[in-house]
């Protein structure tokens, strides 16, 4: 077995132990108050350490990616999304690329066949990224009823949408589709289950593949997985919940009874994911507006791009660099811009 995923998978079982035996022993206070308050605040600090970094690093060169023909004569059409010439197109390129991920769409992939190379769109990842962004966005959206009171009409409206098509099985114990099944959770779970298995089937991806990108992998894996089992399995006193929540956001925080374990364990890895966030690859979240590969124009041919955090540095220029090295470039045999003997004289009549 590949020791990175099941480094990964250790990791995540032990948190889902810690925070399982916690509840048992009565440390609802610490779980439920004492760890959100705590990862809020480190999710808060570290990201934005994390983009004031990144905001302060310097620029020295115009690197946007480009793939399509530049702005250069009025009668040569060029690409106004991979090519931008303005800040508008710009700003056309990132919200395709934020809202619908279109560096990924056109991605690529190697494969020989018959002793020839062939590339092959990767159309499933794109599906697979897409459907688990969206899902989890949506996710987040929704839980934001145990946040608010009342709960705020756009996001009834997305409740309604997101549980539109209901599926009802009955089963001893228990009643999938009462409640209304929302294809969010649903769609987030799979979409975690095909991008893990990416990484497993296919040997390249394997090989790239790292216990840090296992890690928040199988994390978002459990928060789904028991909140799924939370909704539609175990069940939890939703208003019980909700009064925990609302006593979080008001700072008068209190723990009520008739809380199950499983909501504590989905919390608890929510926490996790929080802090952990700012210090991982999830931070592309705020990364990508601060691409220079992305936000910057493509407009070299135009204007010289000018580092403006350059200090003030003294250039030795190469006729400098001539008159200071002439004699033992001459004794080297390299050829130099001004004889030695004129090079003299012109010393000599300067003095």
């Amino acid at each position: 077995m590949n020791r990175k995923y099941v480094t990964a998978f250790v990791a995540v079982f032990v948190l889902f132990l810690v925070a399982w035996a916690g509840v048992s022993i009565g440390l609802q206070w610490l779980f439920g108050v004492v760890i959100p308050y705590l990862a809020v605040l480190l999710f808060a600090v570290g990201f934005v350490r994390r983009v004031m970094g990144w905001s302060r690093s310097a620029v020295p060169f115009a690197i946007p990616t480009t793939g399509g023909q530049a702005k250069s004569l009025p009668w040569i059409a060029y690409s106004r999304l991979d090519n931008p010439s303005s800040k508008w197109e710009v700003v056309g390129r990132m919200a395709f690329e934020i809202l619908t991920f279109r560096s990924l769409f056109r991605n690529t992939r190697t494969k020989m066949q018959a002793g020839s190379l062939f590339y092959q769109l990767e159309i499933f990842l794109w599906v697979g990224a897409l459907a688990f962004h969206y899902a989890f966005l949506t996710v987040l959206l929704r839980h934001t009823r145990f946040f608010t009171e009342p709960v705020l009409w756009p996001i009834q409206i997305l409740e309604n949408i997101d549980s539109f098509f209901r599926v009802e099985i009955l089963y001893p114990g228990i009643q999938f589709g009462l409640p209304a099944v929302y294809l969010s959770g649903l769609v987030l779970l799979a979409a975690v289950v095909y991008l893990a298995l990416r990484r497993v089937l296919i040997p390249s991806v394997r090989y790239i593949s790292i216990a840090s990108d296992w890690f928040p992998l199988l994390l978002i894996f459990g928060i789904a997985f028991s909140g799924v089992l939370m909704r539609y399995v175990t069940k939890v006193d939703i208003n019980a919940a909700k009064q925990l929540t609302m006593g979080l956001v008001t700072f008068r925080p209190t723990v009520p009874d008739g809380i199950g374990a499983v909501f504590y364990i989905h919390l608890f890895l929510v926490c996790v994911l929080l802090a952990y966030f700012p210090h991982s690859k999830l931070m592309h979240l705020a990364g990508v507006f601060l691409s220079p590969t992305r936000n910057l124009r493509a407009d070299t041919r135009a204007y010289r791009h000018i580092n403006p955090w350059n200090h003030p540095v003294h250039l030795h220029t190469y006729q400098e660099y001539e008159d200071e090295f002439r004699e033992k470039m001459v004794e080297a045999g390299l050829p130099v811009d001004k004889p030695l003997d004129a090079s003299a004289e012109a010393n000599a009549d300067k003095e």
